[in-house]
């Protein structure tokens, strides 16, 4: 309780652009914070989905089932990557009416579409995280920033008292070390945060790629 109460002294006494970058420190933070728990449960509940999905795939070995999963799990993830590729299967057929085949080259235009789509879901997937690694990287440099404007502070401050005793110095390098020690609280969290939510991804990444292994093979059916 002690230590605490002497650190918020320190906050209370320290100049404004340390409070400044004590405060942005913060607000990165909270920004990091709310990310994490945002995509840590939106990834929770679409790796359910994504569970539920293939095990409905693999019951599915013709395209009236494949349409059949597509449409029952249509408000979904998975649903809705099926559902990309099968508009995009749709218009292939289009180009000619009664068209139940597809070509060698068409075949492969949907194989593409196919891997395409699982990068595009992970890429969407991968979004808000590069605040968490600029913050993580970014935050100990501002509390460096912070320690050396503290410290040249500090060291003003005893060119103008014209002394260099303990009871001088130390008041104003704890002050200036304050930043630092902010702004690892602020990057060690974000770190782990990073790594939890990228390897969610990366299993998530692991699903499109059984799913869409599966939708091939059904699709294996129209080459």
């Amino acid at each position: 309780m002690v230590l605490g109460n002497s650190l918020w002294q320190l906050i209370v006494q320290s100049d404004i652009v340390t409070k400044i970058v004590l405060l942005f420190l913060l607000g990165m933070s909270v920004i990091c914070w709310a990310i994490f728990f945002y995509k840590l449960v939106l990834l929770r509940i679409k790796k359910k989905e994504m569970k539920v999905a293939l095990g409905a795939m693999k019951q599915a070995n013709s395209m009236e089932k494949l349409l059949q999963v597509a449409s029952t799990y249509a408000k979904t993830l998975p649903g809705y990557y099926l559902s990309k590729n099968l508009v995009f299967l749709k218009s292939l057929l289009d180009t000619d009416p009664g068209k139940q085949k597809l070509n060698d080259r068409e075949c492969e235009l949907m194989q593409n579409h196919i891997i395409q789509n699982v990068d595009e879901m992970i890429l969407q997937e991968e979004s808000y995280l590069a605040v968490l690694s600029t913050t993580a990287a970014a935050s100990p440099l501002i509390g460096l920033f912070g320690t050396v404007w503290g410290l040249v502070h500090s060291f003003v401050r005893i060119s103008e008292l014209q002394a260099a005793d303990i009871t001088v110095v130390a008041p104003g390098i704890a002050e200036a070390l304050i930043t630092t020690l902010a702004g690892l609280m602020v990057a060690i969290p974000v770190i782990i945060m990073y790594s939890c939510l990228s390897s969610q991804i990366r299993n998530l990444e692991q699903s499109f790629i059984s799913l869409s292994d599966r939708v091939s093979f059904v699709l294996q059916q129209l080459c």
